[in-house]
Formats: structure tokens, C-alpha cells, sequence
């Protein structure tokens, strides 16, 4: 990243202030305006009202899989945002939000935007303040002079106000290309926490292996089959739709066994009916060693933290599965059955176990480092195997299996 120069010095170029409009932005269900400027958000209004849940808020105002695409001959760009990061109290400062930019789809600059507000949150008492802080900047100079494609990706950890977009020669929204639209669901893991950057979260990478147009709705710690979420996914316009759950149910300690079968019905239901035939992967989680045979809820580990480190361990009793609480191993076991059965009238919905994309020989070989998230290199592995998997000849999201039901976007 650059330090911005301020329009009109001497060594600035020319610049041409672009309006942040929705014609520029791609992976976001609903923009908001503020009074700065424009606030992607993942899930409609109509789905944030009926959650109070901060956690939640966050989650879905955080642009994971948000972008800013366009068409220019420019060779410098100038970004201004307002962030809000999250810190945690008695924890190492968490590294910055990052700001991917592709050049006809190859990462070509990285960078950050300074200011901003934080989110201080005490995981010992569950508390949050909010400290304010200014606009920054991110810029990229040094482009090639022709015209291609712009993609600025918007950090996926950090909610993200547009203020302004600056470059020094025009820009224009790019050309449709056709790609189908892949709508993702899930926790963290889909969100991206712990992926180095916004375009290698394993979805990110997962969609440019495929040729797909991203919709990422994963939402750290809220992928818990919330009714409005699954009617989100019904009403947004999708090719492929996938969704991955079952690890925050068990993190929230939030249902019971016999909950949970009905609820995942109930969570697909909604989703048949605004896509009847659309091929959906229901994928089950990935290995997370601490939740395998023991449930929820996740606590962070305090006397990690006091060492200056971020883990957590599972608080639960695994005397009480018999009873009805949750493991992952018995949420894997469950959604097999549930899309087994679900499968004999229901042609387009496929299955994915997760220990396939992370289990335990690639926790030996990539541990997870907080105890719940992969590394940027357990990342790539799960990108590198869904894709394997999802888009193959015959796997579940080949070209043309879309073509079965309704037209490319329009479902």
C-alpha cells in the first residue's frame, strides 16, 4: 500500500472522484446509506430486525466476499472507508483488515486503511465498547496503463464503510461475464477468521477455481438455521447454493438432537422454495478436535489469554450426549441421514462430508491455531478440496446440472 497523496499536490494525478454505487459493488444483499457513504450488509433489513443479537450484526456488516468491480485504464486507485475492527481485551492486537486488488482476476496489491473504529470486546464478561475513530485511505498506484478489470475485495474481518472511490482516469461498471452465481452459507470457518486476506478465504478461492460469481453468506459464530437467514438464501438470486452448518450449534450449546433434525428440514424447506431444483451441497463440518465427542458451549481458554494468546475449549459434558446434546460427530451423522432420506425426492441436493475437506491427518499436518479456525494454509487445503469435489465433471456444481431447473441467476 501507498501513502495516499492528497488530491491536487504536485505529486498527485489528476484525480476523478467515482460515487460508490451498487452498479460497482458485487456479493452484497443490501447497501445501506449513512451519512459517510455506503454500508454493504449479507443479510436484507427485513432479516436484521427480527435478531438483536450483536454478534450476529457484526458477522453479516462484516463485506466478506464483498467487492468493488470495475473497468478502467487507471493506474492509481484511492479507496476512503471507515472500519470498525475488533479487539479483544487482555488479548495481542489482531492484525489488520486487508484489502485484496485484482487486476483481470490476478492479486496484484495489498492494503490497508488506517483510522477507523474498534470494537473492544471482554470475553470475560461478554461486554463490548466501541471506540471511534476517523476515515483512511487505502491506495494502489503502479497499475498497467490499458484498460482490464478492477476488483477491490473489502476486508472480510473488518465492517467496512465506503466513503469515497478516487482514480485517475474514468471507470465504468464490467461487462457481465456470465459466470453462474454461487451462494455460500455457514459459520467462521466460511466467513473467512484466520484467512490471510479477503480473496483467500476458502470460499474466495474455491469460487475462482469454479469460474463462479461469489455470494458469501457465511457469519462467524451465526450460522445457526435462523428462519430469516434461510429465507435470505430462498429470495437471493443463486446457480449453486451450498451450506455448510452444524459447528455453531454446538459452539452456542443452542439446540438439542431432537431439535435439530426438524430444524435442518425446516432450513432446507425454505430454501427449495424459492429453489426448487438448484443444486445445493448440504456440507457437514469440518474436524475441530476439542467439539468432536464433547458438546458446547465453547469458552475461550483464560488462561491462555492471560498469556496473551486466543484459544478456546469445549465447557461441555460428554456424559450429556446420550441425552440429546450436540458433537460434531453426532451432527455429521445426523446430516448424512437427514440428506440420505431428503435425497429420494430431492434429485439436486448432494452431500458433503467435512472431515473430506479437513480431518485428522491435516490437523497433524495444519493444526488449528485458536483450536476452532484453520490457518491461511488449512484455507487453501479446504478451497483446493471442495473445489475438487464441488466443480469436478461429475461432482454436484458441474456446468450445466443448473441448467435442470431455473435459468443461470434467475432462480
Amino acid at each position: 500500500m501507498d501513502s495516499p497523496a492528497s488530491p491536487g499536490s504536485p505529486t498527485s494525478p489528476d484525480w476523478i472522484t467515482t460515487p460508490v454505487h451498487e452498479r460497482f459493488l458485487r456479493g452484497a444483499l443490501e447497501l445501506e446509506r449513512t451519512p459517510l457513504g455506503l454500508l454493504p450488509h449479507r443479510l436484507p433489513a427485513r432479516a436484521r430486525a427480527q435478531c438483536a443479537d450483536g454478534q450476529l450484526a457484526m458477522a453479516e456488516a462484516q463485506p466478506s466476499g464483498v467487492r468493488l468491480v470495475f473497468r478502467t485504464r487507471a493506474t492509481a486507485v484511492e479507496l476512503d472507508a471507515v472500519r470498525t475492527r475488533t479487539a479483544y481485551r487482555g488479548a495481542p492486537p489482531r492484525p489488520d483488515g486487508v484489502y485484496d486488488l485484482l487486476v483481470d482476476g490476478r492479486l496484484t496489491g495489498r492494503g490497508s486503511v488506517p483510522g477507523g473504529h474498534v470494537l473492544m470486546v471482554d470475553m470475560a464478561t461478554g461486554s463490548a465498547e466501541r471506540l471511534p475513530g476517523p476515515v483512511g485511505t487505502v491506495r494502489f498506484s503502479g497499475l498497467p496503463d490499458r484498460l482490464k478489470d478492477v476488483e477491490i475485495w473489502l476486508p472480510h474481518n473488518e465492517v467496512t464503510e465506503l466513503v469515497a472511490l478516487r482514480t485517475d482516469a474514468p471507470v465504468e461498471p464490467s461487462p457481465d461475464r456470465g459466470r453462474r452465481v454461487w451462494v455460500h452459507h455457514g459459520s467462521s470457518i466460511s466467513h473467512g477468521s484466520d484467512a490471510a486476506s479477503p480473496s483467500t478465504t476458502w470460499p474466495a478461492l474455491a469460487a475462482a477455481r469454479g469460474d463462479v460469481e461469489l455470494v458469501n453468506l457465511g457469519f462467524g459464530g451465526s450460522a445457526l438455521l435462523d428462519p430469516f437467514t434461510a429465507r435470505a438464501l430462498r429470495d437471493t438470486p443463486a446457480d449453486l447454493i451450498s451450506v455448510k452448518i452444524g459447528i455453531n450449534l454446538v459452539n452456542h450449546d443452542l439446540m438439542r438432537l431432537r431439535a435439530f433434525g426438524p430444524a435442518v428440514h425446516g432450513f432446507l424447506d425454505t430454501i427449495r422454495e424459492g429453489h426448487p431444483v438448484t443444486p445445493l451441497l448440504l456440507v457437514s463440518p469440518v474436524l475441530c478436535p476439542i467439539h468432536e465427542d464433547t458438546p458446547g458451549p465453547t469458552a475461550p481458554d483464560l488462561g491462555e489469554l492471560s498469556e496473551g494468546r486466543l484459544r478456546f475449549r469445549a465447557a461441555g459434558d460428554p456424559a450429556e450426549v446420550p441425552a440429546g446434546k450436540l458433537t460434531l460427530r453426532v451432527v455429521r451423522e445426523e446430516l448424512a441421514r437427514i440428506a440420505r432420506e431428503r435425497a429420494a425426492d430431492d434429485p439436486h441436493l448432494h452431500h458433503l462430508d467435512g472431515l473430506g475437506l479437513y480431518g485428522e491427518a491435516d490437523f497433524a499436518a495444519l493444526p488449528l491455531p485458536d483450536g476452532l479456525h484453520p490457518s491461511p494454509a488449512g484455507h487453501q487445503l479446504i478451497a483446493d478440496r471442495f473445489a475438487a469435489h464441488a466443480f469436478a465433471p461429475e461432482g454436484p456444481f458441474a456446468p450445466g446440472r443448473e441448467r435442470n431447473g431455473s435459468a443461470p441467476g434467475t432462480a
